[in-house]
């Protein structure tokens, strides 16, 4: 057989544990690494801010701080080279770990359905692992008005005040004092500190 991505039903929060268990599976040879090629848990970045204060100059502020989040919780892709015989045991291994609900698609006694190219492309590029637009959810939102600070990028260590915001693709424009004069600059969302008063 040739190998292809399969997708397993796991109980949400056991994803990591499953993961670790496949592994130990492929370690002490239950399962060959020839078989299971590869384990994913598609993750996307979530930015946070975390209220802290400068110590510098005392003022409170938002520090960001980046998540890694599950994209489909509750779900694992596998890359198996399924073999022609004895595919149904290595079902069966995998059905086995604890929190492994059956593959998706599939009853127990069928082989399980393969992910078309297109499926595997998309859940690859949404971790971030193939080029294209990176998924990164922010969890702030700014307003006009919002006094910030630039802690990335050409701008960095500048305040200034947001005079735009641009949700869908995580920019800002921000006034920021250039040489004297009022510059407004744009700056991803993540490049930034919101400063609280």
């Amino acid at each position: 057989m040739a190998k292809s991505w399969y997708i397993i039903q796991t109980w949400t929060g056991y994803e990591d544990k499953i993961e670790k268990e496949l592994l130990e599976k492929i370690k002490n040879g239950s399962i060959s690494s020839d078989v299971l090629v590869s384990i994913k848990i598609p993750r996307k970045d979530v930015v946070e801010f975390v209220k802290s204060k400068d110590k510098k100059t005392g003022n409170e502020i938002e520090k960001k701080k980046v998540l890694k989040e599950k994209i489909f919780p509750g779900y694992i892709y596998l890359e198996i080279d399924f073999p022609s015989i004895g595919w149904k045991d290595i079902c069966a291994s995998i059905r086995r770990v604890r929190g492994v609900a059956g593959f998706v698609g599939t009853e127990a006694t069928e082989h399980p359905k393969p992910l078309s190219m297109s499926d595997v492309r998309r859940m690859l590029q949404l971790a971030g692992e193939l080029p294209g637009e990176k998924n990164v959810r922010i969890k702030q939102s700014y307003v006009v008005g919002d006094q910030v600070k630039i802690n990335e990028g050409p701008f960095a260590g500048f305040n200034g005040s947001v005079e735009g915001v641009n949700p869908d693709k995580n920019k800002l424009d921000v006034s920021v004092q250039l040489f004297g004069r009022a510059t407004t600059v744009t700056v991803e969302a993540t490049q930034v500190e919101k400063l609280v008063k």
